[in-house]
């Protein structure tokens, strides 16, 4: 199987929005306005809160979610090392049936880095 890369993500990522936000009602339209807000810096800087959901997408093993969080911590100037720290705590939390999606995020990781 091939890693998608950062950008084909990216890409997929804003065609299959637009797709779901043209098609959706009110309801979707606001959910998404909410989970975009909520990210915003806030008493937790953006910064915490791209790796408290990269945390949360490891342990729900969503490797779209984790996708986007990793994309946005590092556009968030979140360094490698924490990114390292986070999965560790997902690991931990989620048990070692996250341990595919770690090999996963690392790898998109290197995709955003090259």
């Amino acid at each position: 199987m091939s890693v998608e890369t950062a950008r084909e993500f990216a890409e997929r990522r804003k065609r299959s929005n637009e797709v779901v936000l043209d098609r959706s009602g009110l309801a979707v339209k606001r959910f998404f306005a909410l989970d975009q807000d909520v990210y915003e810096d806030g008493v937790l800087p953006r910064r915490t809160k791209e790796l408290l959901g990269l945390v949360a997408s490891t342990v729900l093993r969503c490797d779209d979610c984790i996708r986007y969080h990793l994309s946005e911590a590092v556009a968030v100037g979140v360094g490698t090392e924490e990114i390292a720290e986070a999965l560790a705590v997902a690991l931990i939390v989620g048990g070692s049936i996250t341990i595919p999606h770690l090999r996963r995020a690392f790898e998109y990781l290197e995709s955003i880095e090259s």
